[in-house]
């Protein structure tokens, strides 16, 4: 009998999830909007302030893991347990919890990845540096490219460790999030 995600370890995990690229796929928008439809049905209108399509599926023509990232922001009243409680009732599976943000996934399996793989980030509305980063680099596509190469690196180094992954994109995302807000100013 296979082991339920939540008593896996993290490095069985990483080998039951790794980090693979993909071509870029118009299917990544549909499956947002899928996603998005879902959400909107599922969670308090009046909560809600914005669900935006975030990560690397959202950037035009750049290689991504086949995992669509959708932000969703909330009034400052909002009870985000109460809102993670509601997609977790609705197959999402919390990963992460802070005082301001909350992660879900959606589609991850004891036998790996589903068709359709989901990356939830609950948070309060103005806490969108993502948007600006996805802007910026569809407006910039050399930039988009350069990367794309970075991620191609990084999934052959790091194709079994998501957090050094993750860790090792983080100066250019930050680098070019503060371009973006420079040239942008209060977009969101």
């Amino acid at each position: 009998m296979k082991k339920k995600l939540t008593e896996m370890s993290l490095g069985e995990l990483w080998q039951l999830f790794p980090i693979e690229l993909r071509e870029s796929r118009s299917e990544w928008w549909n499956d947002y909007q899928e996603i998005a439809d879902k959400l909107n049905s599922w969670l308090p209108e009046e909560a809600v302030v914005r669900i935006a399509h975030i990560g690397s599926t959202a950037i035009k023509g750049i290689k991504a893991k086949n995992i669509v990232d959708v932000l969703v922001e909330f009034t400052s009243e909002t009870n985000l347990e109460s809102m993670a409680q509601i997609l977790e009732s609705n197959g999402c599976i919390i990963m992460s919890v802070s005082e301001t943000r909350i992660s879900l996934n959606r589609g991850y399996t004891p036998e790996g990845f589903a068709e359709k793989v989901y990356h939830i980030h609950l948070r309060f509305a103005g806490d969108n540096d993502e948007l600006y980063f996805r802007d910026y680099l569809n407006q910039f596509p050399e930039l988009a490219k350069e990367y794309e190469a970075l991620k191609e690196k990084l999934a052959i180094d790091f194709k079994y460790d998501r957090d050094q992954y993750t860790l090792q994109k983080s100066s250019f995302v930050e680098e070019m999030t503060k371009k973006a807000k420079a040239l942008y100013g209060v977009r969101y």
